[in-house]
């Protein structure tokens, strides 16, 4: 699939927050996909070390919609060479991201990523990032809190409440499945913000994280096995 380039990666701290801000005022948080066939999830782990020098390994999952059937997968290692700073995990994964995407066909209609997008210091977390990148309605699936404050979430499966920052709501707080830790949900891009609640709960199939990224967390530690082949018609 295409994957747009709008910027170096090899920025300075400082330079990286700069150009989230600036970024940050592309975001379109409204909307969401009209058409669903495929979704893809998105998610990184390293072999070895994390730190700087270390290997990541970037991977894709494309599955079917409704059915969540895998239609393909790619994964990309490469090096890291940023550190780790919470608030820049796009600046460490996201290099190794877009060139898995880009290797993706057919392209997504929808997008998941195991990290944050509104809900993030300067409005602009990974799935913001990777929205812009990739032009396709993105959400963030995060597994902890990174900004704000929230009361407490319903004990059913399918309830949510609000994430607030600085006086605005920027994400829910989502129970995927009774008796689990909820998630962290925000629009990365193209996509409002109950909008990505629903899509990540009809995305679920009885786990807390959705199909979509749960699988990419088993792809990036290689224990997912490749797609099976199709079977040969019988005429």
């Amino acid at each position: 699939m295409r994957v747009r380039e709008l910027h170096p990666w090899d920025l300075e701290p400082q330079e990286a927050m700069r150009l989230q801000r600036e970024l940050s005022r592309r975001v379109v948080v409204a909307g969401g996909p009209s058409q669903v066939r495929h979704v893809a999830g998105a998610d990184l782990a390293f072999i070895g070390s994390s730190r700087v020098g270390g290997t990541a390994r970037a991977a894709v999952v494309l599955l079917s919609y409704p059915d969540l059937e895998p239609v393909a997968q790619v994964v990309e290692e490469a090096p890291v060479t940023f550190p780790y700073i919470p608030g820049l995990l796009a600046f460490r994964e996201a290099p190794a991201l877009a060139r898995a995407f880009a290797r993706l066909e057919p392209p997504p209609d929808l997008v998941l990523v195991d990290g944050h997008g509104l809900s993030h210091p300067r409005r602009f977390g990974i799935a913001c990032h990777l929205g812009l990148l990739l032009e396709v309605p993105t959400i963030g699936c995060a597994k902890s809190r990174l900004v704000g404050e929230h009361g407490p979430v319903p004990a059913e499966a399918g309830a949510w409440t609000e994430l607030w920052h600085e006086g605005e709501v920027v994400g829910l707080v989502v129970r995927t499945r009774a008796g689990s830790q909820p998630l962290y949900v925000s629009p990365g891009h193209l996509i409002g913000l109950e909008e990505a609640a629903r899509w990540t709960l009809a995305l679920c199939r009885g786990q807390r994280l959705p199909e979509p990224t749960r699988m990419a967390d088993l792809l990036s530690k290689g224990r997912l096995p490749p797609p099976a082949a199709p079977q040969p018609r019988l005429l």
